[in-house]
């Protein structure tokens, strides 16, 4: 059973009067608070003791706020990390796109500005791949006999000369390196212009002046040009550095290394010179079988002149040979007859030798036949014929 006081003796006010009255003296000391702000240094103490409390009891809500708000951060950081990825990759492909062009360019004005220097017609090529032919030093290019290149042309770069055009397609051509075991280049030293060949070395991309004698004047860091005396390089172009001398100590030939200076391995673009340096009209061979003929005419024409003017005395040198061999047939009927003829007596007549048989109808002959040293003179003719 509750226990209650009697109603007689209840003290105090009730409940809701209390309410009532701590309502009202809220509101004064709100509104007196806001007239004159006396309370303020009241509210802040309270502030400051309360705080820790304050503290406290936020600390449920703010723990799962920041679970919510790390997760929703982390999936956000992620999703930009991606987005910053991809414009990255863009970016960097855009720069890299860029770079090329730009270093294209540049390699352009060079090119342009080593074709104003280069006289006659030319043409810019750009490099596709390199030979399938590992032991040679071959590129292929994108002009071909369409485009009117053809074999046997000079290809050069904005620092010097790069090869030759070996081979043509109808699209494309094959390019020999300077640098090429099969390639050689007639070259002068710039600066005292002597002359001499190089020939490339194959894979280690340098070049040999060969044959040189132990005491040419090279040094190391010459510049070698093209000569142009073999008709297909202008004259003047650069082509190599020496690199290396080495004078051989036996008197045998000196050895000269040279290193390119166009950019063989760097380039992507090339100049095709289209029109080789004209070269003045080579000399006509001589005729090594002319001695020979003029001797044969000059013999003809002596045995003919010979036969013309000693005909004659030819004639008359067979008509001799003929006589003296009459003589000698004749000569054993005659002796014979002489012998068994009687001998002349006072009374008897001696008997007329035989006459011989007349071969020649000519009667001046018999007196020559008496001289035969002369007989065989005229014979030397036939033999020569």
């Amino acid at each position: 059973m509750e226990y209650s006081p009697p109603p007689l003796f209840k003290q105090g006010a009730s409940a809701r009067a209390k309410m009532m009255i701590c309502a009202c003296i809220s509101i004064a000391l709100l509104l007196f608070d806001s007239r004159v702000g006396a309370l303020t240094v009241v509210r802040q103490v309270v502030g400051t003791v309360l705080y820790p409390l304050q503290v406290v009891a936020m600390l449920p809500r703010d723990a799962l706020l920041g679970v919510g708000t790390y997760f929703s951060t982390l999936s956000g950081l992620e999703r930009q990390v991606r987005e910053l990825k991809t414009q990255q990759i863009a970016m960097a492909q855009t720069l890299q796109q860029a770079q090329l062009t730009q270093a294209e360019n540049a390699q352009l004005r060079k090119l342009l500005e080593a074709r104003e220097k280069v006289p006659g017609k030319t043409m810019l090529a750009e490099i596709l791949y390199d030979a399938r032919d590992v032991f040679t030093r071959k590129v292929i290019l994108n002009r071909g006999t369409q485009q009117g290149v053809r074999a046997g042309l000079p290809v050069i770069d904005n620092q010097g000369v790069v090869g030759q055009v070996t081979r043509v397609f109808p699209f494309t051509s094959e390019v020999t390196l300077l640098t090429d075991k099969e390639q050689a280049i007639p070259v002068q030293v710039l600066r005292n212009g002597l002359r001499s060949v190089a020939y490339g070395r194959g894979q280690s991309g340098n070049l040999d002046l060969r044959f040189m004698a132990p005491n040419a004047d090279v040094v190391v860091g010459d510049i070698l040009i093209t000569s142009g005396i073999d008709g297909v390089y202008p004259a003047g172009l650069a082509v190599a550095r020496v690199i290396q001398v080495e004078n051989s100590a036996n008197g045998m030939f000196g050895r000269v290394v040279c290193q390119p200076l166009a950019g063989i391995e760097r380039n992507t673009q090339l100049l095709v010179l289209m029109s080789l340096p004209e070269m003045p009209p080579r000399p006509p061979e001589e005729d090594t079988t002319k001695p020979v003929k003029k001797k044969k005419a000059a013999d003809a024409a002596a045995g003919a002149q010979g036969t013309t003017a000693g005909g004659a005395p030819a004639a008359a040198g067979a008509a001799m040979v003929n006589t003296a061999v009459n003589a000698a047939v004749n000569a054993p009927a005659a002796i014979p007859a002489a012998a068994n003829a009687p001998a002349a007596g006072p009374g008897l007549r001696p008997a007329a030798p035989p006459q011989p048989l007349a071969t020649t109808p000519a009667a001046t002959p018999a007196p020559r036949a008496a001289a035969p040293a002369t007989a065989p003179a005229p014979v030397a003719p036939r033999e020569t014929r």
